[in-house]
C-alpha cells in the first residue's frame, strides 16, 4: 500500500496550526515534492519547510527526522519545540 503523503503534509498543517507559536505559511501539494512551509509567528526568521517521504517520515528542509505519519501529533510538536524562539 502506498501511503498518501499529500494527505499526510495537510495533517502535518493542521497539527502545526494547533500550537499558538506556530503558523503555516505555505501548503505546497502541487510542488516536487510537495511540502509544508511553517514559522514562528513571533519571528520572521524562525522558519522550516517540511517534506514527507514516501517511507511516511516527515522531514526538514536540512534533513532532520520530525517523526512518521504514525504519529503527527508528536512530529509537530517536535517542529514546535525547533522552532521556539529563544530570548535575546
Amino acid at each position: 500500500m502506498m501511503l498518501d503523503t499529500m494527505s499526510c503534509l495537510e495533517h502535518f498543517a493542521v497539527a502545526a496550526r494547533r500550537h499558538a507559536d506556530l503558523t503555516v505559511q505555505n501548503l505546497a501539494l502541487s510542488s516536487d515534492p510537495a511540502y509544508v512551509c511553517v514559522r514562528n509567528r513571533f519571528s520572521d526568521t524562525l522558519l522550516e519547510t517540511v517534506t514527507c517521504c514516501p517511507e511516511g517520515n516527515f522531514l526538514t528542509s536540512w534533513g532532520y527526522r520530525l517523526g512518521s505519519a504514525d504519529n503527527i501529533e508528536d512530529a509537530a510538536a517536535r517542529l514546535a519545540y525547533l522552532l521556539a524562539a529563544q530570548p535575546v
